[in-house]
């Protein structure tokens, strides 16, 4: 083992076009309701002002709304939480606009989508709508967004022994770039982690990292995988289906070749 610790689960928010809400979504994943038929559009989040709400991208759109969210699942006040946001590929969507102006007509490119097209965007406006002033960090890792963005937070948590919001999501690529990086559908999934339990905890998370053995797998089952198929950070599902069902878990995520996250899920209450 490399390190771990523990952390309890104070919030939770999970938006899918599919689990439009973490109340929905529990009892989709439960299996206490069946699945929506239609998807829902994007989410609109309260925290930005009109006109920033409606020129904002999806991952700002989708990653605020899931942060929100947790927050007020928590009980706690945004702008008090320092804070990391994980995505795989950023906002695909824009990038292939940026990239087809370029090469047809660039003195057309628009600043708005220019400044939306890094990849902690969303982190920025949520800064921004929040007012808050504690620190961010922006976390990619292909394959193991999910993963990396989890144990960043841990161990942020731990050693700060201060709380965190985790929000982790990515959305639908487009154009040539979607031929290399896919991603569908909109997915957001956000987490308050605490050092200590309190009134607001719903679960408490052991975890540690650990060496990967040889021919090891560890793809979780994912029971819904269907509702977000696709999408980039659809591996975040095992964890947020776990939390749903309110039953001890054992889990695990890569993190490199050579090394695993894993985790060990009791719920609280």
């Amino acid at each position: 083992m490399r390190g771990g610790g523990s952390m309890y689960v104070d919030g939770i928010a999970l938006w899918a076009s599919r689990l439009p809400g973490w109340d929905v979504a529990r009892a989709i994943l439960r299996g206490d309701s069946a699945a929506l038929a239609t998807p829902s559009p994007r989410p609109a989040p309260s925290i930005l002002a009109p006109t920033e709400r409606r020129r904002a991208p999806d991952t700002v759109a989708v990653a605020l709304e899931v942060a929100a969210r947790a927050c007020e699942s928590a009980g706690c006040e945004p702008k008090a939480l320092s804070s990391v946001f994980a995505s795989t590929h950023g906002d695909l969507a824009i990038s292939d606009y940026l990239c087809d102006t370029l090469a047809k007509t660039p003195a057309l490119t628009s600043p708005t989508k220019f400044h939306n097209s890094v990849h902690n965007a969303a982190a920025g406006y949520w800064t921004i709508g929040t007012g808050c002033l504690e620190p961010y960090t922006a976390v990619t890792a292909y394959r193991h967004t999910f993963g990396q963005g989890l144990l960043e937070s841990a161990a942020q948590c731990v050693s700060e022994a201060a709380p965190v919001l985790y929000v982790a999501y990515d959305i639908e690529s487009r154009g040539p770039l979607g031929t290399m990086a896919t991603s569908r559908g909109l997915l957001g999934g956000a987490l308050v982690l605490a050092p200590k339990a309190s009134s607001q905890t719903k679960a408490r998370l052991d975890w540690s990292v650990v060496e990967k053995a040889a021919e090891h797998s560890t793809a979780a089952r994912i029971q819904n995988a269907a509702l977000v198929e696709g999408n980039a950070m659809a591996e975040c599902m095992a964890l947020f289906e776990a939390l749903a069902d309110g039953e001890p878990r054992e889990l695990e995520y890569t993190l490199s070749s050579q090394l695993i996250l894993a985790l060990s899920l009791e719920p609280v209450g």
